[in-house]
């Protein structure tokens, strides 16, 4: 074997030649071929499913947010002329329909409450109303709207209170409404006026056991107070009848409402004033001028569901809503909120919503407006009538009545998001009982005539107020530790150190949450000065560990192998964490007085939550901190050990290497790292939903807490109507952090691409 190996290496052998075309090595540069085109037809198939899947996203969002700002759709149906009203039925002082849009009912001037089918305008039910002879119906009013009771006020100065109900019933399997009318205070008139005189305008609201009734004759006022009490034995009801003698005016009264906490009379007179009254001290809270244009008049008024804000229009076309807020030295004045404009003809009727804060007026030229109060928006304008009419609006909003020269005219509306605009989703809304306008979230509430308040303004501010504190913590932190990890470790101390802090995202963070919520928020508020002295001494106690530690000598300082010198703070960490919270009560006892919350309070004039923005930005640092840690570190770390090595041998120390020339080239990757550890807080939803007391408000305080974007659409989607205009606020919320982060994060990667070109050259 040996001669034959040397034989074969004489210079005079021929060359060996060695056959790279064999069967095996061409199947297998076949299978590599192969394999690399399937691997790169998956990548590419991967990334365009990636940005499919997210393009549709945003495309199902924008679908399910679009119907928001929709407008209004008015369709008309034909006119019904119905036998009854062109017999002799009386002058119209009513028209209502009940909450199934089947029945709808008429009161005249005749003393007579008629029932018909408001599909095609046949008579259901006559109701004589027990007017008593000899008297007349003078005028109507009715309680705030929703409520089904009504007064006549009669010629005699007495008024009729009653009320319209609807019996739903199903005979036969067929459903069947049989409208009826009763008294709740009786048939019998209750007299509003000693004088017997006619009253001109009347109105009423119950609240509990209490009826107030209101009326009024040319320039005077008549208010009845009635307190029903039951008998416990018998269960017979008695009635307290209570006179309110209120300062009398000189002007034409127009229009008389009552508030529903039974608070405030507003009178409308005059041409263009109100006179509020205060009935609980019988006296006048002021006169209000409504109008600044002296040749218009208040031609029409009305009640916003919940009676607190009043609706008026003028003679010119415009409409204002206006209700009692307190100035700035606490006085309630009625104060005007915001105005409309439905056209240039007089506003002849405004009838409001029974569920929203929304309203239609109808002027005199038979033009119809949808408008809504609080997302002030003018849904439509739509002419439906050849002149002025009654107007009734059905309980869901979705129907609309109108009497006019002898014929009914039927008007389907749908309006399903009224309550949603740009102004109301991010501007300042003065909302009803609010002393100035203000942005507020509260979604949903225990009574029906709740005003939705649906700024997304203190969600998006809570969302970078949180991840705000905590990049503050985690940025620093977690780019420093990269720094010293990839320039200044030991190698061997680096493949120990690096994953046990990747490690750390693995933390669930429905458990940082947890952790936070029921720990972290309470033992920080018991050692408040502990945790901020820690903050000071710290830095200190390692600088000056440093400094001793290079005054030492050689021979000591030898003993440590290059790079291991960070294992010495680790005790020394820990010492002065535990000498910093030991020490805390002492602290608060000589410089907080013994309660750092109530310093504070009371000195700082900040209000303190328990689970606040300082919680939030401990538990979702620790939480981003592994994030930006490992690709800043990875970015270090790729920095050429040429540049560095050339650096260090032009002369330059190893900090100007770092500073110059390390961190220079590695600033893409630690932007990049930066950025996605942003976006990890910006759409952190855990951590916030459990350590934030979920709390909308609009302050920087370190001590307050917050909502999120995030947080927001995990608490409240659950219980959101599946289609309503909450649920599409919700997907609104998504769709902005979607935007936000995909924003964000393009900017970061045109700012990274810059660096990258800028920086090459090193």
């Amino acid at each position: 074997m040996n001669d034959l190996a040397n034989s074969a290496m004489t210079p005079n052998s021929p060359p060996v030649r060695i056959d790279f075309n064999t069967p095996e090595l061409q199947r297998k540069r076949r299978l590599r071929a192969l394999k690399d085109r399937l691997t790169r037809w998956y990548v590419l198939v991967g990334g365009l499913a990636v940005l499919a899947a997210i393009t549709l996203i945003f495309f199902y969002l924008a679908y399910v947010v679009l119907p928001l700002f929709q407008g209004a759709e008015l369709t008309r149906k034909p006119a019904l002329q119905p036998a009854w009203l062109q017999q002799d039925a009386g002058k119209p002082l009513a028209l209502a329909l009940e909450e199934q849009n089947l029945v709808g009912m008429r009161v005249s001037d005749n003393g007579q409450a008629l029932f018909f089918d408001s599909r095609t305008g046949a008579e259901l039910k006559r109701v004589e109303l027990p007017v008593p002879a000899g008297a007349s119906v003078s005028s109507i009013g009715s309680d705030q709207p929703g409520s089904a009771l009504m007064v006549l006020g009669l010629s005699d100065g007495r008024a009729l209170v009653f009320h319209h109900s609807y019996k739903i019933t199903y005979p036969d399997n067929k459903k069947t409404i049989t409208p009826d009318i009763d008294y709740p205070y009786g048939q019998e008139p209750i007299l509003l006026d000693e004088q017997g005189r006619a009253l001109e305008h009347v109105t009423l609201n119950r609240n509990g056991d209490t009826l107030l009734l209101a009326g009024s004759t040319g320039a005077q006022l008549q208010v009845l107070s009635l307190s029903s009490s039951e008998n416990m034995m018998t269960g017979e009801v008695t009635h307290e009848q209570t006179r309110i003698v209120l300062p009398q005016m000189t002007e034409t009264v127009k229009n008389l409402f009552i508030d529903p906490r039974q608070q405030w009379l507003y009178v409308i007179n005059g041409r263009a004033t109100a006179d509020v009254f205060s009935l609980r001290d019988k006296s006048l809270n002021g006169r209000y001028t409504l109008l600044d244009d002296g040749n218009a008049a208040i031609t029409a008024s009305g009640q916003l569901v919940g009676g607190i804000s009043l609706i008026l229009g003028d003679s010119k076309g415009g409409l204002s809503q206006w209700f009692m807020a307190r100035d700035p030295d606490g006085e309630s004045r009625l104060k005007l909120i915001r105005s409309f404009q439905l056209g240039k003809a007089p506003i002849v009727q405004i009838d409001a919503e029974e569920r929203r804060k929304g309203f239609i007026a109808l002027d005199s030229d038979g033009k119809l407006g949808v408008f809504h109060s609080t997302a002030h928006r003018t849904l439509l304008v739509e002419p439906v009538a050849e002149g002025a009419g009654l107007l009734a609006l059905s309980p869901r909003a979705n129907r609309i009545m109108i009497e006019q020269g002898g014929k009914l005219l039927p008007l389907s509306l749908r309006n399903p998001h009224p309550e949603v605009s740009f102004s109301a989703l991010w501007g300042k809304v003065w909302y009803e009982n609010y002393d100035a306008p203000k942005y507020v979230w509260q979604s949903t509430a225990s009574n029906t005539d709740f005003e939705p308040k649906l700024s997304l303004s203190p969600l998006t501010f809570g969302t970078l107020k949180a991840a705000f504190y905590a990049m503050i913590l985690a940025a620093p932190l977690a780019i420093a530790a990269a720094i010293y990890t990839a320039y200044f470790m030991a190698p061997g101390m680096r493949r120990k150190v690096k994953p046990v802090i990747e490690l750390m995202e693995a933390m669930p963070t429905v458990i940082l949450g947890f952790f936070a919520g029921l720990f972290l928020a309470p033992y920080l508020e018991g050692h408040l000065p502990g945790v901020f002295s820690l903050l000071l001494i710290l830095p200190i106690g390692i600088l000056v560990t440093g400094f001793a530690w290079s005054r030492l000598p050689e021979s000591i300082r030898l003993r440590v192998p290059d790079g291991w010198e960070a294992a010495i703070l680790i005790p020394v960490i820990l010492a002065i964490g535990w000498l910093a919270l030991h020490l805390s009560p002492a602290v608060e006892s000589a410089f907080f007085g013994g309660d750092m919350r109530l310093w504070i309070r009371e000195e700082l004039k900040l209000n303190y939550d328990q689970r606040n923005a300082l919680v939030v930005g401990i538990a979702m640092g620790f939480a981003v901190i592994p994030n930006i840690y490992s690709i800043a570190e990875d970015a270090v770390f790729s920095v050429p050990r040429s540049l560095t090595l050339g650096s260090l041998a032009l002369g330059a120390t190893p900090w100007q290497t770092l500073t110059r020339v390390v961190i220079l080239t590695a600033s893409p990757g630690i932007f990049s790292a930066l950025m996605i550890g942003m976006g990890r807080a910006v759409g952190e939803t855990m951590i916030v939903l459990m350590a934030t007391g979920n709390t909308p408000v609009m302050e920087l305080n370190l001590f307050d807490g917050m909502r999120t974007l995030a947080a927001n659409v995990a608490v409240e989607m659950p219980e959101s109507e599946v289609g309503g205009s909450h649920y599409r606020v919700l997907f609104l919320a998504a769709l902005v952090l979607l935007l936000f982060t995909f924003v964000m994060n393009t900017l970061a990667e045109l700012i990274r691409q810059r660096l990258r070109k800028k920086y090459s050259s090193l």
